[in-house]
């Protein structure tokens, strides 16, 4: 028989360092979900995005998004997007609990927007060019490197570094202890799995041969993967592989990857616009489109009629921004509920945004073509992927190599440097652990901090005592 999952189950305000003993959050004005939101916001993780870049360099001539702020938006519309879902879920099934209906008419707007908060939490600096970084290192290391590495751990742990991914590492930052007697986070189940959009081991993930969207990435490293099949089990999510190392989706995980596939289309072009690498009419060419249909609450009619009485460009691009987030989440809400029967067998292998409509497909696509050729590998742009690579190929390496050639007389004081809550065993540690250590303390680096240590240890900067 078929394997499906149950709306009824797929919440839960357990968390991950819950005792038996823990009694329920009875706080109607805070409740658990609430917390999540607050816990991730006032986290020092969550502030150092906003030295990370989203895509453009930082800091620049106009201001422009970082992760800080891209999250707080994509946060924004995922909290409308999961109201939304919720409350038609709640209306949707009348015979069920009163528990059941108060979470969806007015939790999952909660837990939608606080997973779209920490979406970007385990991102290193540079964008997603210090997540090939950091790839690029560890394959390319020398053969007998690569080889002591390989024979000192699984091949799994292995594909942690190879195969390093942000949504992996977001998931390790918001439930691994590091140095500490439990996670300062300790966020709902529920939540975490809403922030898990690949939920795969880096070993069976990066695969799109499967067919399957959970294996596009990975969602969880080999040192969380146990923590991860908790809260599989306990918000009844299944395995579709007989290891247990591929799952299927948590469909929240849906409406979190639309908010972001959302803002990511019109707020870099809108970061585009005000720095002058696309025009006002190149943006309106794209956009316009979405309004045609005449069910839509803003029809092209009226969208065009309220930009004619806007005089400034950067204001009109900021209403079409507007307007436009809010037909698609008028779309995704529909697309979402129009697919209710494969989310829950976890057959839906695609995302929102490509379930919606055909007559949107061409649209979407031809932002996507345009973004790419135009913003995406705009000189700036291509220079800070560059720098990042630079940056982080080499701050692995000296750290590492210091890891790896304990004798070396500068190997004690690199090693100094990594901060004490990314311990590191020089006697009979775990070559694993070290490394994620390592990897660790990078990753959560700001851009700037990044920077000025690079300097600091090639000798381009020398701190005056």
């Amino acid at each position: 028989m078929p394997q499906t999952m149950h709306w009824s189950h797929l919440y839960s305000d357990v968390r991950p360092n819950d005792t038996e003993a823990k009694t329920p959050n009875t706080d109607t004005l805070r409740t658990s979900f609430m917390r999540d939101y607050d816990r991730i916001i006032f986290s020092s993780a969550f502030r150092r995005l906003q030295n990370k870049t989203q895509v453009f360099p930082l800091p620049g001539p106009a201001f422009v998004h970082n992760r800080l702020t891209h999250s707080l938006e994509v946060a924004s519309v995922g909290r409308t997007l999961g109201k939304a879902v919720g409350k038609a879920i709640a209306e949707k099934n009348e015979a069920e609990t009163p528990a059941f209906k108060e979470f969806y008419t007015y939790e999952l707007a909660s837990v939608i927007s606080a997973a779209c908060l920490a979406h970007d939490i385990g991102n290193p600096p540079f964008g997603h060019s210090g997540e090939d970084a950091i790839r690029h290192y560890f394959t390319s290391l020398d053969a007998d490197t690569k080889k002591h590495l390989q024979d000192s751990m699984t091949a799994n742990q292995w594909a942690d570094f190879t195969h390093f991914e942000g949504n992996s590492n977001a998931f390790r930052i918001l439930t691994h202890n590091f140095n500490e007697v439990s996670s300062p986070y300790n966020i709902t189940q529920t939540t975490l799995a809403a922030i898990v959009k690949y939920p795969a081991t880096s070993e069976m993930g990066f695969d799109k041969t499967t067919g399957l969207i959970s294996t596009k990435k990975s969602g969880f490293f080999d040192s969380e993967q146990e923590t991860w099949k908790s809260i599989a089990k306990q918000l009844g999510l299944f395995p579709v592989d007989a290891a247990e190392t591929i799952y299927v989706r948590h469909p929240f995980v849906f409406l979190t990857e639309a908010a972001d596939d959302i803002c990511y289309r019109i707020i870099d072009m809108e970061d585009a616009h005000r720095l002058g690498i696309v025009s006002y009419e190149q943006i309106i060419a794209l956009f316009l489109p979405f309004f045609d249909n005449e069910e839509a609450y803003h029809t092209r009619d009226k969208v065009m009629h309220k930009l004619d009485q806007i005089i400034d460009p950067n204001q009109k691009i900021q209403y079409l921004r507007a307007v436009w987030i809010g037909r698609m989440i008028e779309l995704s809400k529909a697309a979402f509920l129009e697919n209710e029967s494969l989310l829950l067998a976890g057959q839906l292998q695609q995302s929102l945004l490509k379930v919606l409509p055909e007559q949107y497909q061409p649209l979407l696509q031809k932002i996507d073509d345009f973004s790419y050729a135009q913003i995406y590998n705009q000189k700036n742009v291509v220079e800070i992927e560059i720098a990042g690579f630079n940056v982080i190929g080499k701050l692995l390496d000296l750290f590492v190599s210091a890891l790896l050639e304990p004798k070396n007389a500068k190997s004690d004081k690199v090693l100094q440097l990594i901060s004490p809550q990314f311990p590191i065993d020089k006697d009979q540690g775990s070559l694993y652990r070290n490394l994620q250590s390592i990897t660790d303390y990078i990753s959560g680096m700001t851009d700037l901090f990044a920077i000025d240590l690079y300097r600091k240890i090639t000798g381009i900067t020398i701190k005056e005592l």
